[in-house]
């Protein structure tokens, strides 16, 4: 080592490169999955909260990756880590949800692409999870994306067969307004 060598700038990391976007088949009232994978209706969701439908009415998807994606276009509400809620233009409020009890990794394992306050294409990249984590720790993978705010409307209905394998960004639960 020279004598300059102790002064030179040690090379820096880069940031990890953000995803591209799928892309989405957007429609009025209608969520698209998070992400690639098997479906499940939400009564399958391996958690009374979500399968009580306390949170509202959606589905979940068995990820095939470990990317999520925004099935709605719309602003952030929220990030917590292992989540994200977003709030269309026209009132619907969605919960993206990774994992069963994974709150419970205190965001470790998870790496978001989104900050409260940005606004979301559908098919946009929001996290990503590190789902050999969430394995280890004990915990379901499942994505479950819920409409928050169901006791608006008439009904949130399932479009796609549950057990179907679906691409991020398909179409797989329509609103239905009062």
């Amino acid at each position: 080592m020279g004598l300059f060598d102790m002064f030179k700038k040690k090379a820096e990391h880069a940031a990890p490169a953000k995803p591209a976007a799928v892309a989405a088949t957007e429609a009025a009232d209608t969520l698209c999955a998070p992400a690639s994978g098997r479906v499940i209706a939400m009564k399958d969701v391996p958690d009374p909260v979500f399968s009580g439908e306390v949170l509202g009415k959606g589905c979940a998807v068995w990820p095939d990756d470990e990317i999520v994606y925004a099935p709605v276009s719309g602003a952030v509400t929220v990030t917590m880590g292992h989540a994200v809620g977003l709030a269309t233009s026209d009132g619907v409020e969605v919960l993206v949800h990774i994992g069963v009890d994974t709150v419970n990794m205190q965001g470790d394992g998870f790496t978001g692409y989104v900050t409260q306050g940005d606004y979301v294409k559908a098919g946009q990249p929001i996290i990503k999870m590190d789902r050999a984590k969430i394995k280890a720790a004990g915990y379901p993978d499942c994505v479950v994306v819920a409409v928050s705010n169901t006791a608006e409307f008439a009904d949130v209905e399932l479009m796609v067969e549950p057990e179907s394998t679906v691409t991020a960004g398909t179409p797989v639960v329509k609103v239905v307004r009062k």
